[in-house]
């Protein structure tokens, strides 16, 4: 690893590409600490930390600590993510949307606009929501969260956490752009890992005090190392479909005639299902979170803990809806099969064409089925066990899943980057499994 790290100096674009990564992670690490004008972020702290081990504490995690302090970026990256799912959904459903799909690059982009506009109706209605909650708020000692509540701070509220969404969307499209990685995994992968340092400090706290016991943390750890050897075997695995080309005879050459495979990931869909997953339940559950005085709201921010039955049943079934949809979104076997009968490709006894098509169906079928299995033990188990042990959140597959999916992934593009001009990747042996 040492080795292919020296190559990177070797790579002046490269190292700018990192460079500009690293310094936009930092502007929206600054921005965390912001706080929304018109708070007493003191109390907010205090009050946050009465609800660790709720739903707050995940929609915090994936805020990167944003929403603790109600900063600017306290709204996060998941609006955009929620407005992702929905215009890719109405690609599915509606003509317009589909049609848009079928047009390149000037259809994305009209795809992109219809987000953005989408993203900010839905900050601006996630926010106001979000503000008027946190007015009925209070300290310890009765004390206000909010300095002057009224229609005054639920506007500058609703501006300033939109706006600081919306420059999460321009940071994240940057660093896809012009940086290394998919920027708006790498925001959420760095506010996680913003928190861990945290999270350690406090379990050994817990620890120390007699709270934790010595040996429940060291199953935490070794169980925590498990997962993340299962992470990694899983998003690494593959299953290869043997594709045959025919010996074409042109003049005196003979052409053709090899043996390739056609890598099909078990996890196809990545990371991508748990965090659309978490996006939609965030939502609904966050607001009942800041309404703890109405019954039917105190009742679904209780029913919705992480844990908790109702919680995992809505999050594994999301989680397999959103496998399979994205599954479908990023690979079709109709297209795949019309390209290899197109160049001659063939699947060993089995028909071009159609098919081809159906079989490769039928085993991406299989292939996605195991992936949504293992998203949702890696996702809910982990939580289960840790919501019964009274420690730090962060520890839980999902945000385990998305730092080790993100690491491999942006790896995988610096060593594409490295070896297309001619140095070895970041390990000596080879390039990385699942990108062969």
């Amino acid at each position: 690893m040492a080795y292919g790290f020296d190559n990177i100096g070797k790579v002046p674009e490269l190292q700018k590409r990192l460079l500009f990564t690293l310094l936009m992670l930092f502007v929206y690490r600054i921005g965390i600490h912001i706080p929304t004008p018109g708070i007493d972020s003191a109390i907010m702290v205090e009050w946050f930390e009465q609800q660790r081990g709720t739903l707050l504490g995940m929609f915090d995690m994936f805020a990167g600590g944003g929403l603790r302090s109600l900063s600017i970026f306290a709204l996060g990256i998941m609006p955009y993510i929620s407005a992702s799912i929905i215009v890719q959904l109405l690609g599915m459903v509606h003509p317009t949307f589909e049609q848009l799909q079928k047009e390149g690059a000037a259809g994305r982009h009209k795809l992109t606009q219809y987000t953005r506009y989408l993203t900010v109706a839905l900050c601006l209605i996630q926010s106001y929501f979000m503000a008027f909650g946190v007015e009925q708020m209070s300290g310890p000692a009765g004390e206000p969260v909010v300095l002057f509540p009224g229609w005054g701070f639920r506007l500058t509220a609703m501006i300033t956490m939109t706006t600081g969404t919306c420059f999460l969307m321009w940071l994240g499209e940057q660093i896809t752009e012009r940086g290394i990685g998919n920027g708006i995994s790498l925001i959420i992968f760095a506010g996680i890992v913003a928190q861990l340092p945290v999270a350690i400090y406090n379990s050994v706290r817990l620890t120390s005090t007699g709270e934790l016991p010595i040996f429940l943390l060291l199953f935490l750890v070794v169980f925590m190392l498990a997962v993340v050897a299962g992470i990694v075997f899983m998003e690494t695995a593959q299953r290869r479909i043997p594709i045959q080309y025919p010996k074409q005879i042109r003049g005196r050459r003979v052409y053709g005639g090899q043996s390739t495979h056609l890598p099909l990931k078990i996890n196809v869909s990545g990371v991508i299902p748990p965090i659309f997953a978490s996006s939609i339940i965030v939502f609904p559950a966050t607001i009942a979170q800041f309404f703890p005085n109405i019954a039917f709201m105190r009742t679904l921010a209780e029913a919705m803990n992480p844990g908790g039955l109702l919680y995992n049943v809505i999050f594994v079934a999301a989680i397999v809806f959103f496998t399979y949809f994205y599954t479908a979104v990023v690979f079709n076997p109709v297209d795949v099969s019309e390209n290899l009968k197109k160049h001659g490709g063939y699947v060993p006894g089995i028909r071009p064409g159609k098919a081809t098509a159906e079989y490769l169906d039928k085993v991406l079928s299989r292939l996605t089925l195991v992936g949504a299995v293992y998203l949702s033990v890696v996702c809910v188990l982990p939580m289960i066990l840790i919501s019964r042990a009274n420690v730090p959140f962060y520890f839980g597959g999902t945000s385990l899943l998305i730092v080790i999916g993100v690491s491999l992934d942006t790896m995988s593009q610096i060593e594409s980057h490295l070896i297309s001009r001619q140095y070895d990747g970041l390990l000596k042996s080879g390039r990385i499994k699942s990108r062969r």
